[in-house]
């Protein structure tokens, strides 16, 4: 028993050690690049999805087994795992950063609120659309971080605390008053505090009533009492007893999460709102191409596999993902209601003037009170709402496609890409003085804001970046990049198109379909960017041998591995989210199956209505026809 005991905690590393030795023999049996190539991708998967050791360090195992197997240069190698996505990441963080260090997120999201009142429908489209529009710019995983505080503080309103605790006190009493034979004499088997108690102040009425108490301020007790005894200071007797203060029992233990909710509804409430915000963040999290990982690795891969397209970039995408997002908010928060809050729509969105329940003002309250606690707009808040603003306006006009773009002004053309523009800004934020210049002479007020900023600090330091820079992902993109790299070079991607020629009886959007389907399923037990790191290769070799725009697939798929919505392990939200402790896992199941379908159809749908228009899916573009005869060759 002990040796089994032993051998599960040292299953991962027996993982490490025995894939890549139990598939050796794949390219020593067949010694070509394809099967070395082969042999360096499953064990790079098998590391992934067991998670035997952490995703980035499993992105770095083709930068050895590469060169070792003489699939790659290792200078070609380590030339994959720094591209330009990585620059559009930095500087997207770099504002990030400056986001998060002056709290302009918590500011527009308890201003949302504010405006939204303390109906809990409104209340769940607010906090959705609040949370999509900060995941647009910002990790989901952040997001769901930062709006979460702020849900669980307006969920404490909502259920009345003081109101709770009577609940509570109440039912330890009932459970206390069925002991009343135990005696101070008994061992109870328990560690226990015992106290005498003497009070110069209390009457002979109140001390009465204490030994006759069986609880006090909620803690079990049982008082005996010992007579009287003569004070220093007055000379009077005063009462004294014995206090023996025992632990909670095993069923007192249990009542705080009986009885945490007051009512049903109470319960429903606190579901709904925790897990829409996991839903939300996932949903803004598409609406950009800078807005998940997933998609950060869709595009690079995309434009290293084929350099001539000149067809995805941050206006593209958001022309084709916004309306997705805005149908998929409308129709989650649809069934969130439902499913949690009932089918009272007429309720929630009415605007009628009655009066608000006591609840309410409490909630509304609480939220104005959080409100004000940030002060006015600070300088360093304008500065970083200003560059939030002007970078995406500059993104959207470098090249629009129906208008000529700023980048046309350069006499060079392909130059400049969204990397340079988030990088710019970001590290301009490196420079700018958090402190707001003065030119003039200073009111007294503007100089005691001023006084807790220093006068050189900037607006974000390195350590701020630091501290927001995910450079985990930033490897796992890497290693995906040279795995991709691998398969390209060895000529395992032909080989693996070719197997999948037996679908070219299908019409395409089944192929699709099938290939959303089975990445949907996946991505909940696999990480989203080592599903997608694994899965483009082969999607991208399956596209050219079956003559499909390689777009059909590769961005409803990129869009689908986002939805790991069912489970706490599914993405990092979802276990934010299932940490606070309102749901239980067949709450995430029952309700992450529903925003699964909701955006597995309306993906479906975009791609195959706007999407061919937008990104003309209905022909085989040349820059893949050029890219597939390159590979064959």
């Amino acid at each position: 028993m002990a040796m089994m005991k032993e051998i599960l905690r040292s299953r991962n590393l027996l993982l490490v050690v025995l894939i890549p030795l139990l598939l050796l023999p794949l390219p020593l049996l067949y010694p070509s690049s394809e099967a070395s190539c082969a042999y360096v991708l499953i064990v790079t998967a098998v590391y992934w999805v067991s998670e035997a050791v952490p995703l980035g360090a499993a992105a770095l195992v083709p930068a050895f087994l590469y060169p070792l197997f003489g699939v790659m240069k290792s200078s070609e190698v380590a030339a994959e795992y720094f591209k330009n996505t990585t620059l559009l990441l930095m500087g997207v963080i770099c504002v990030a950063a400056s986001v998060e260090k002056w709290n302009l997120h918590k500011r527009i999201a308890l201003r949302m609120v504010i405006m939204a009142g303390a109906k809990p429908g409104m209340l769940l489209l607010c906090f959705m659309c609040c949370t999509t529009v900060l995941s647009m710019w910002l990790s989901n995983t952040s997001t769901t971080a930062m709006v979460m505080p702020i849900v669980e503080a307006v969920l404490q309103e909502l259920v009345n605390v003081e109101e709770e605790h009577e609940v509570i006190g109440t039912a330890a009493s009932t459970i206390i008053e069925e002991n009343e034979s135990i005696d101070l004499s008994e061992n109870h088997g328990q560690p226990s505090l015992e106290l005498i108690f003497i009070n110069e102040d209390a009457t002979t009425t109140d001390f009465s009533s204490l030994v006759h108490s069986k609880s006090m301020n909620g803690v079990h007790m049982i008082a005996k009492s010992l007579g009287t005894m003569n004070s220093k200071s007055s000379g009077q007797h005063l009462p004294q007893a014995q206090i023996l203060v025992l632990p909670p029992k095993t069923s007192e233990l249990h009542l705080s999460a009986k009885y945490r909710y007051q009512t049903n509804h109470d319960h429903m409430v606190c579901k709904c709102l925790s897990l829409s915000i996991s839903y939300a963040a996932t949903i803004g999290g598409l609406t950009t191409i800078i807005g998940t990982s997933t998609s950060l690795i869709f595009l690079e891969h995309f434009n290293n596999h084929y350099p001539n397209a000149e067809v995805v970039n941050f206006g593209t995408w958001f022309l084709f993902s916004f309306p997705i997002s805005i149908i998929m908010l409308v129709l989650t928060w649809f069934w969130m209601h439902w499913l949690f809050l009932g089918c009272n729509f007429k309720e929630t969105c009415s605007m009628s003037k009655k009066k608000k329940t006591k609840r309410e003002e409490m909630s509304e309250k609480r939220i104005q009170e959080e409100y004000k606690k940030l002060g006015s707009v600070r300088y360093p808040e304008m500065v970083t709402g200003f560059f939030f603003i002007l970078m995406t306006l500059l993104w959207f006009t470098r090249e629009p496609g129906f208008v000529p773009g700023w980048s046309s002004f350069f006499e060079k053309k392909g130059y400049r890409t969204d990397a340079t523009v988030s990088v710019f800004l970001g590290f301009l934020l490196f420079l700018i003085p958090a402190k707001k210049p003065c030119f003039g002479n200073r009111g007294k007020g503007d100089h005691q804001k001023s006084t807790d900023i220093s006068t050189l600090e900037p607006i974000i330091t390195w350590k701020d970046f630091q501290k927001t820079m995910p450079w985990e992902i930033v490897v796992l993109v890497g290693g995906g990049y040279a795995l991709a790299a691998g398969c390209k070079t060895s000529g395992l991607s032909v080989w693996i198109g070719h197997q999948m020629l037996s679908l070219s009886s299908l019409p395409y959007w089944a192929v699709t379909l099938l290939a959303c389907i089975l990445v949907s399923l996946v991505t909940e037990f696999v990480s989203n960017p080592a599903t997608i790191t694994i899965f483009l290769p082969i999607l991208c070799s399956m596209s050219e041998t079956l003559l499909i725009n390689p777009l059909y697939t590769l961005i409803p798929v990129t869009m689908c591995i986002s939805f790991a919505v069912m489970l706490p392990v599914g993405n990092p939200p979802n276990a934010i989210v299932f940490s606070y402790g309102h749901c239980q896992i067949k709450d995430m199941v029952k309700a992450g199956l529903g925003v699964n379908l909701i955006g597995l159809a309306v993906v479906t749908v975009a791609i195959n209505t706007w999407g061919i228009r937008l990104f003309q899916l209905n022909t085989f573009p040349e820059w893949a026809a050029v890219s597939n005869i390159t590979s064959q060759t």
